[in-house]
């Protein structure tokens, strides 16, 4: 796995990559401290799965270069790390295709528990900004640290249902395979090694399905199969730069 951290601070940079080296030996982790070294990098090397984005930066807003890593990278997972916890940015990030948001002042405990959450394919949102906009229903489970909203807070796509409508959509049969582990929350490289595929022709294959399914992450690629597949309509261009 390959992680690339934006941040200012060094402090925090090196806080946030000690906690990226421990949850996986194998990680490879990046650092820089601007926007412009950070599109430097992407242009120059593409290969990243996630990439921790501080929303002050010194020479761009976060929000900015959330809103070009999501187009420009589809494929890599984006977890936004901020000093601020406000409803609004949470919720603006989220909306923007963000995988996750962190604030700053969580335990470490907390941020090792999200991260992990991400990296296995959910999306993390703080308990107290769920608590905000919803509460529980029978079955549901929420605790500290915060909701796996691809289990819980979104409604799941039965299997057959989503491969009819795959098919429907004019999919091949390649990239419904790909669509469903998608839609378990599997990694470019878990998806690659099920299908005994390379990860680049994986990345191909993902970008293919969002573009048939009118989406340019894979959380609107989840929101969308599941409006489908529980009897909606798929999500127009603008509502899924919305969701």
């Amino acid at each position: 796995m390959k992680a690339l951290l934006i941040d200012d601070h060094p402090l925090i940079l090196s806080g946030l990559q000690s906690i990226m080296q421990g949850l996986d030996e194998e990680v490879a982790v990046v650092c820089v401290e601007t926007a412009r070294a950070a599109r430097e990098t992407l242009a120059a090397n593409s290969e990243f799965d996630l990439v921790l984005l501080d929303l002050q930066l010194g020479d761009s807003s976060g929000f900015g270069l959330l809103t070009e890593l999501r187009e420009a990278y589809p494929s890599i997972s984006v977890v936004v790390v901020s000093s601020s916890d406000a409803n609004e940015d949470v919720s603006r990030a989220i909306y923007l295709g963000a995988m996750g948001f962190i604030p700053k002042r969580a335990s470490n405990e907390i941020l090792f528990e999200a991260l992990h959450k991400v990296m296995s394919g959910d999306i993390y949102v703080p308990p107290m900004i769920m608590r905000t906009h919803s509460s529980p229903r029978a079955g549901e489970r929420r605790n500290d640290e915060g909701w796996s909203l691809r289990h819980e807070g979104i409604p799941a796509a039965d299997p057959t249902t989503a491969r009819a409508q795959a098919a429907s959509l004019g999919l091949t049969p390649r990239q419904t395979d790909v669509l469903q582990l998608l839609l378990q929350g599997q990694s470019n490289k878990l998806i690659a090694r099920a299908l005994n595929l390379s990860v680049e022709t994986i990345k191909d294959h993902v970008a293919a399905v969002l573009r048939t399914l009118n989406v340019s992450t894979r959380t609107q690629a989840v929101l969308a199969v599941s409006q489908m597949s529980n009897g909606g309509p798929p999500l127009a261009r603008s509502d899924a730069r919305r969701a």
